[in-house]
């Protein structure tokens, strides 16, 4: 099996290996909303990247926000998987393959107050930016 990176971040890495460790028993509810793990190839070194994710649902579509807490740049996870959209998720003990895409314009206007329900911090970090927070929507591939 192929070596996956956790987040440098040193509570996002604590936060998954507890998801990884309990099949996502411990770390699939993290403050009260959900979240899910996402793993891209990195555009850059081609090794696998994983973090965790709050994420809602729409249909039979997961979705993640590109939000990085309202960072002017995207996040290295969003960039990854507009490079390659084929991912790998763990939704509690479900691991599938997914592939991933921006959701456009329309939909984004129609998703982004669902997300925001799920973390209202999600408006305060588009306050904060210039650029437009995209959501991702995935499906199982």
């Amino acid at each position: 099996m192929t070596e996956v990176h956790d987040s440098p971040s040193e509570w996002v890495a604590e936060h998954i290996q507890r998801y990884v460790d309990t099949d996502g028993a411990d770390g699939q509810n993290w403050r009260g909303v959900p979240t899910l793990l996402l793993t891209t190839t990195g555009r850059k070194s081609g090794e696998l990247r994983r973090t965790a994710l709050i994420y809602g649902e729409h249909g039979t579509s997961y979705l993640v926000v590109a939000s990085r807490g309202g960072a002017p740049s995207h996040p290295s996870w969003y960039l990854n998987l507009t490079a390659d959209p084929q991912v790998q998720l763990q939704v509690g003990p479900d691991k599938f393959s997914a592939i991933a895409r921006t959701a456009t314009e329309a939909e984004r206007a129609e998703l982004w107050p669902k997300m925001a329900l799920i973390w209202p911090d999600y408006d305060s970090y588009q306050a904060k930016t210039e650029r437009q927070i995209p959501i991702v929507v995935l499906d199982r591939a």
